[in-house]
Formats: C-alpha cells, structure tokens, sequence
C-alpha cells in the first residue's frame, strides 16, 4: 500500500529566502530516494509563506527512510520550528 502526505508548510516571512534555496536540493534528493512516487511542493499564489506539499511513497519503509533522511538533512535543520500541517495516509 502506498504512502501519502498532503499538506503544507506555513514559512515565516523572514525565512523565505533560506527555505526557497533549500527546497531547490531538497526535492532533487528527495526525487531520488527509492520508493518515491510523488514529490511535490509548491509555492501558494494566494498566502504568502505557504508551500503546498503532496508526497506519495511505494510503501511504509520507503515514507520512513525519507523522514529519516529529512531530519539528519540541511532541510530538516532550515525548516525546524516551522508550522506544518499534513495528513497522512496509508500507515
């Protein structure tokens, strides 16, 4: 059963510019992890900050390993503390 998230990640103004540069290498390596399906995040074009993300993953490990691989990332460590808000589904 496949793994997908949807949501969005709500970025404060004064970290725009160094959430944009990492999102560029962000997708990129998260595309080539195995199991990825589905990579997507996009800028909003109504509220400012807002990055809507849709994910799909071949299975429960493939979603765990790429939450692993996030938190130990320059990713994970630009974006924490940042508002999101996601639902999951196939757990």
């Amino acid at each position: 059963m496949t793994v997908t998230l949807e949501g969005y990640i709500q970025v404060p103004e004064d970290r725009l510019d160094e959430v944009r540069t990492a999102l560029v290498e962000h997708i990129k390596l998260t595309r080539a992890e195995p199991g990825c399906l589905r990579f997507e995040v996009v800028a909003s074009q109504t509220k400012m900050g807002r990055f809507d993300v849709s994910e799909e993953f071949l299975d429960k490990a493939a979603f765990e390993a790429h939450q692993a691989r996030v938190k130990s990332s320059d990713w994970g460590r630009i974006t924490q503390g940042i508002p999101r808000d996601y639902e999951i589904s196939g757990l």
